[in-house]
């Protein structure tokens, strides 16, 4: 099975078990592409290695210094698989050429609901919005009902912000976080989204407020990605 070289992932689609997402620290926006590219050689270079990978992505942080890594499983033991037999030498060489990377928090998650960019939409994601939510302590019910608190609020705007793609909101399976993927046209539409008033996406109002001093929540971020590479299974044996 070889390696294809893809526009971008599908974070809805319905066969992945769940995602991963980690962050690799590599320091210059030179060292990103550096990595970047190594990524792609490496991967490029080899079978694909697990067919219960069905994507991998890489986006290039706003910050000239980071990578996120965003991949779909058909499940946990596929996962475990791949760690098995064939991380380790990937990673090597991928340090071999780019020394010094630094390897961040790595979070599981499965996809809880998704606001679909509409039928006959072509836009190009442009940027993609990574939003983390952590709260202070381990529930599902909580994680998935801040979510629909989110839904809810963005139900009584009159219209959605410029440039908004799509949002898949992805709840953490250890119960104590929410990552929200939000596909952008572009990173000005984001940065105009945050400028009308308001704190974040979305007008004034009690169901934001709500959504935005949610009980139990400890922390998070927002962080603007650029998407620089994403990969799946291909043909062949």
């Amino acid at each position: 099975m070889t390696t294809h070289f893809t526009d971008r992932p599908d974070p809805a689609r319905t066969d992945a078990g769940i995602a991963k997402a980690s962050t690799w620290n590599v320091g210059t926006p030179q060292r990103q592409q550096e990595a970047v590219d190594a990524i792609r050689k490496v991967w490029g270079s080899r079978e694909w290695p697990h067919p219960g990978l069905l994507s991998y992505s890489v986006h290039a942080g706003e910050d000239g210094a980071t990578l996120l890594h965003y991949s779909q499983w058909t499940g946990e033991q596929a996962y475990q698989d791949f760690v098995r037999e064939g991380r380790d030498t990937r990673n090597a060489e991928i340090d071999a050429a780019v020394p010094g990377i630094e390897r961040l928090g790595l979070h599981t998650y499965e996809l809880y609901r998704s606001g679909l960019r509409a039928e006959g939409d072509t836009r190009e994601t442009g940027c993609v919005v990574i939003v983390d939510v952590e709260f202070d302590g381990a529930d599902s019910a909580r994680q998935r009902d801040w979510v629909d608190s989110v839904f809810e609020a963005l139900g009584q705007e009159e219209s959605l912000p410029a440039g908004g793609i799509a949002a898949h909101f992805h709840v953490g399976t250890d119960g104590t976080r929410v990552l929200n993927y939000a596909e952008w046209e572009s990173a000005e539409h984001h940065i105009a989204a945050l400028a009308a008033p308001g704190e974040g996406v979305g007008s004034p109002s009690p169901l934001w407020e709500r959504v935005q001093k949610y009980p139990g929540m400890t922390g998070g971020g927002v962080h603007r990605y650029t998407p620089a590479l994403s990969m799946e299974p291909g043909g062949g044996a």
